[in-house]
């Protein structure tokens, strides 16, 4: 790896950060590179957004014709 980013963290975020690399073993620096490699995959999708938005009967996919049965 041969990129360098410096950020600022929130006092919150710094916390989670160094507690979730205590709990898991894993290095801070692999856990920001995952959360970014997520970010970067959702971007790739972003109808994402719109999951669970649609509101109506479970087999609404499934329903012919505009019956309220």
């Amino acid at each position: 790896m041969s990129h360098t980013i410096s950020i600022r963290l929130t006092p919150e975020l710094a916390e989670w950060l160094e507690t979730t690399a205590r709990k898991t073993g894993v290095p801070q620096g692999r856990i920001v590179r995952q959360q970014l490699e997520l970010a970067k995959a959702s971007a790739d999708k972003p109808f994402m957004r719109l999951a669970g938005a649609v509101d109506g009967p479970r087999n609404l996919s499934r329903r012919k014709g505009f019956s309220n049965k």
